[in-house]
């Protein structure tokens, strides 16, 4: 796995940061089988941490930006309300990018025998833990 930092005067709060947004990914790998990749992507399309292989994280990450424009918008217009999550199932597996609080994006890939069931599950739970820490680790001192 791969983290992706951006140079700061004082890094800490960053590295822990990415360090346990790594670990959930580690996490989530190992309780969900057939997941191929993984990253965390902010709503802008920047890259925060990624476990991906065969793809291009920063054009995922972008990608993830993009898709998730379009799901906001589509959930909007259609009196769904917030966006929660959008799958897309191609011809060689899935794609599904989970919203992870009001600033990040958790992006899968999974082959196609993977369970869709157990792949929203878990997402779902690692996302939630996802905001959570980085609503606690950027939090302005003093607040959380």
């Amino acid at each position: 796995m791969k983290r992706v930092l951006r140079p700061r005067a004082d890094r800490r709060p960053l590295d822990a940061l990415h360090s346990a947004l790594l670990a959930e990914l580690r996490t989530l790998k190992r309780r969900v089988p057939h997941l191929a990749g993984s990253l965390v992507a902010s709503v802008d399309g920047l890259l925060l941490v990624h476990d991906t292989h065969d793809a291009e994280p920063d054009s995922l990450a972008a990608l993830t930006a993009a898709t998730l424009g379009v799901a906001r918008r589509l959930a909007e217009a259609t009196g769904q309300g917030e966006f929660r999550d959008a799958l897309v199932h191609g011809e060689h597996g899935y794609v599904a990018s989970y919203a992870a609080g009001p600033l990040c994006v958790l992006t899968l890939l999974a082959h196609p025998d993977a369970s869709v069931g157990r792949l929203h599950l878990e997402a779902r739970r690692t996302a939630e833990r996802m905001a959570e820490l980085v609503r606690t680790e950027l939090a302005p001192a003093g607040k959380s």
